[in-house]
């Protein structure tokens, strides 16, 4: 069948398309702190009253509240037109809060000069729209395609994913074949960093300010520590990764607390730090990195222990050879549309693909956005899409499924 009838379905009806993501904009989801059911629901509202079918999967109290969230509702669609493979679009409808500095209304979905703001407008409320109308997109143009097309809204991916694509996976409710989770427009995404977060306690012995030989500064021991570790990042640089997007691994300390009072020699200090891990790295060998790094430093301090609790393990997204051929054929479609070569990157951050790609599927990123999460203000204040990438974004994924389940009556 003619592109073209699946291009001008959805330009027919990309008005409803935009009225359809400003509804899911107005409608807050903030994770934290995670009360997303009733967004979930007036998502699955808007999907069936577009006639697909819904199903509804509440993830357990005891699972939410490991995630520390309050609710999640995870949707799936499916759509089987022959026999043949199972694609899974996966978007996710849980946001970072707003925060301050906005010049419009978070939760406004307000227009202006071709730009739709609003928290989750970019990441990723804007691909839960991209997905179900290039789908719509291909029923209603009578598409004969070989497979199974399915939608996967979550609702965690601002909290690692465990309640949303993992518990998903784990409980055998979708067993895909390929996947395609959000992104942005100008480039297809293969691989990304992973993350490890640790927590150190560091404790020592509270004396007297007056008397502070009595002690144990576990203070002057995190400080130490911290040395040791911001020592330890800038050798970080002299490993490069082989993705294009993604440079050096890194280190951030991002959480210090302690200390009792002005008065008092600390017993106790807690060091948070993020880890990104590139994909050429192994997980497990980072952590172990680090962990011995703690202990040599642990070793030269007297009277003072250091604790180690890993926060997340989230394993780097990489490529294989079924996922570099899927993301060549969006990025065929993407050119032809945008007019452009699409590259092939990877990014520095971690998403849900992860979860999917380490579970054998061959996964990719693309969906609807501007060239860069800065451009988007992806978890920034003033977060956007342009309504032309949203538009194009639900061709390229339409013509892209199209391609990829071919048509029985070419």
């Amino acid at each position: 069948m003619s592109k073209q009838r699946v291009a001008t379905w959805i330009e027919n009806h990309f008005p409803d398309q935009v009225e359809m993501l400003k509804i899911l904009v107005q409608t807050p989801s903030d994770n934290p702190p995670g009360d997303c059911t009733p967004h979930a629901l007036v998502t699955a509202q808007q999907l069936r009253a577009l006639g697909l079918e819904v199903e509804s999967f509440t993830v357990p109290d005891e699972v939410v509240q490991a995630a520390g969230m309050r609710s999640a509702t995870n949707l799936v669609v499916r759509h089987r037109f022959g026999p043949g493979p199972t694609v899974a679009l996966n978007a996710h409808g849980d946001v970072v809060p707003p925060g301050g500095g906005w010049s419009k209304d978070p939760y406004g979905a307000e227009i202006e000069d071709g730009w739709l703001y609003g928290r989750g407008a970019a990441v990723s409320k804007s691909d839960i729209t991209t997905y179900a109308y290039a789908l719509l997109a291909l029923i209603h143009s009578e598409a004969q395609l070989n497979g199974t097309i399915e939608l996967h809204i979550t609702y965690d991916e601002e909290t690692g994913g465990a309640t949303g694509p993992g518990w998903l996976l784990d409980n055998g409710i979708s067993k895909p074949d390929y996947v395609v989770c959000a992104a942005l427009s100008y480039f297809v995404v293969t691989a990304h960093n992973g993350c490890l977060h640790l927590e150190i306690t560091v404790q020592g012995k509270s004396a007297h300010a007056a008397f502070p030989a009595s002690g144990c500064d576990a203070i002057e021991a995190g400080n130490r520590l911290m040395s040791a570790l911001y020592h330890y990042r800038d050798s970080l640089a002299e490993k490069q990764s082989q993705v294009p997007g993604i440079d050096s691994p890194t280190l951030v300390i991002g959480l210090v607390s302690g200390g009792i009072n002005t008065n008092v020699v600390s017993d106790n200090m807690v060091i948070r730090l993020d880890r990104r891990i590139i994909p050429e790295e192994n997980p497990e060998a980072v952590e172990q990195e680090l962990m011995a790094l703690i202990a040599s430093v642990e070793q030269q301090l007297t009277g003072i222990t250091c604790q180690v609790k890993r926060i997340l393990l989230a394993r780097p997204f990489t490529s294989s050879a079924a996922s570099i051929a899927l993301a060549r054929i969006f990025s065929q479609q993407a050119e032809e549309i945008l007019g452009e070569p699409i590259p092939l990157v990877g990014l520095p951050l971690y998403t849900d693909a992860r979860l999917y790609s380490a579970a054998g599927i061959p996964t990719i990123m693309y969906g609807a956005g501007p060239r860069s999460f800065l451009e988007a203000n992806g978890h920034r204040a003033d977060e956007r899409v342009h309504l032309d990438d949203l538009q194009h974004a639900t061709k390229i994924v339409a013509n892209s499924l199209l391609t990829l389940l071919q048509e029985k009556n070419a």
